[in-house]
Formats: C-alpha cells, sequence, structure tokens
C-alpha cells in the first residue's frame, strides 16, 4: 500500500471514529434532555390536578399528585444515572424540579384545601402563610444538606390534606395544624429523607409500605376503611420520630 493510499485510509478511520464519538455524544444529550421532559411531565400532572380541584373530583386530584410524586421520586435516579448535569449542563434541572414541587406539593394542596373547604374561611391567611412558608423552604440554600437530611418541614403539604380529607377533622383544627407546621418550616430541624444514611433500610422500607397504604386509601376514599388511615400514620409518627433523634444525637 502507497503512503498516500496509508494516509486516505488512516484519515476515514478518523472520521469515522469522529462521527461515532458525534453520534455518542448526541445521544447521550438527548437522553439527559429526556430525563428533563420526563421531569417536566410533573407539570402536566398538577395541571390535570387542577382541573380535577375546579371539577370537584377529589379522587382525581389525589390520582394526579401521586402520579407528580411518583415521577418526582424516579427522577432524581434517572438525572444521576445519566449524567444530565454533564450532558444538559446549560440548563437546570434542580431549578425545574423545585418549581414543579412547589406546585404539587404546595400551591396544589392550598387550593384543595380553599376549594374544599378543609379550612374555615376566617382561617384563610393561613393557607397564604402556608404559600409564603413553603417558598421559603425551597428557597433556602440548605434546603436540603449534603448528608441526605431536609432542613426544616419539608413541605408535605399533599399528605397533610390528603388525611384532613378522609379523617374529616374539624376546618379550625386543620387551620390550626397547618399553623403549626408553617412555624416548624423556619425550624432548622433535620428531617431524614431516602437518601439520609442512618436508618436508611428501615426509612426505604416505610416509605415503600406507606405508598402502598396511601394508593390503597385512595383507591377505596370515598367507602376507606379508617382503621387503616390511622395505622399508615405509624409511619408519619416513625418519620418524626428518627428525624428528631437523629437531629439531636448526630452532629451537622
Amino acid at each position: 500500500m502507497s503512503d498516500h493510499n496509508l494516509y486516505e485510509t488512516l484519515a476515514a478511520g478518523v472520521q469515522s471514529i469522529e462521527k461515532l464519538s458525534l453520534s455518542v455524544t448526541r445521544f447521550y444529550q438527548f437522553r439527559a434532555w429526556a430525563v428533563h421532559f420526563y421531569t417536566a411531565l410533573g407539570l402536566i400532572a398538577g395541571l390535570m390536578a387542577f382541573d380535577a380541584i375546579c371539577r370537584g373530583e377529589a379522587r382525581q386530584v389525589f390520582i394526579w399528585l401521586a402520579i407528580a410524586a411518583l415521577i418526582d421520586a424516579t427522577d432524581g435516579t434517572l438525572a444521576r444515572r445519566f449524567e444530565v448535569k454533564r450532558w444538559a449542563s446549560q440548563f437546570d434541572g434542580c431549578l425545574l424540579d423545585n418549581i414543579i414541587d412547589f406546585l404539587n406539593y404546595t400551591f396544589i394542596p392550598v387550593v384543595f384545601a380553599y376549594r374544599f373547604e378543609l379550612i374555615p374561611p376566617s382561617a384563610l391567611p393561613v393557607l397564604a402563610l402556608v404559600l409564603f412558608a413553603s417558598a421559603y423552604g425551597f428557597c433556602i440554600t440548605t434546603a436540603k444538606t449534603a448528608d441526605g437530611y431536609f432542613t426544616g418541614f419539608p413541605n408535605y403539604w399533599n399528605v397533610m390534606i390528603f388525611y384532613f380529607y378522609l379523617l374529616e377533622f374539624p376546618p379550625l383544627i386543620n387551620a390550626l395544624i397547618m399553623s403549626i407546621f408553617v412555624v416548624l418550616v423556619f425550624v432548622p430541624i433535620r428531617y431524614i429523607s431516602a437518601s439520609t444514611e442512618k436508618f436508611r433500610s428501615i426509612t426505604v422500607v416505610v416509605m415503600v409500605l406507606f405508598g402502598v397504604a396511601l394508593v390503597i386509601m385512595g383507591a377505596t376514599m370515598y367507602d376507606v376503611d379508617k382503621r387503616l388511615v390511622v395505622g399508615s400514620l405509624v409511619a408519619a409518627t416513625y418519620y418524626f420520630v428518627a428525624s428528631f433523634y437523629l437531629h439531636l444525637t448526630e452532629k451537622p
């Protein structure tokens, strides 16, 4: 083979490698953007929940909020697995996640509480305080610590109003409970999450069982077994007890 032919062969090989590399890069970029699109589906779930509120369909509201929570629980794993910060570096997925979480964990539950009269009209300012407190909770830089804790009550208003609806507490009691948790948003107690190392195995099991209980209660919410509703609060008790214990015994 002449030197000229050898040069052409090598050049063709380099071009093929460059094309392959470009194709792989584009695939990784597409995959990263697909994860962002998956996260953004939470906006659609929020919109459908809002539509269900307008139509007075409580069960539909909670179905869409459950879908939103499922997306929120799984998109982070996909983002880390597919390295979205590397392959879609110009887009802030964390900011998108916070926008969607504020919608589905706070705004939609607040509208639901208002529309379904879970608090008395005289306590309407409490809902405004929930919005302000939640905005604060999502915007502080210490909202999630490096070791997997939430700082302050982590805005689970969606779960709270689900229980208000099922247990049929007096509206004034609901308003009082919400007021207490508004204050807890600002108290820098560290709350566990699925990524908290201590008690992680127990926490994950409890969360899964709690999720199953929520699905059953949602499916039977118009004729729900109150014993299941009360029994499921064991998971919430574990969450707060474990969080307070670790907050008091572990150094930040």
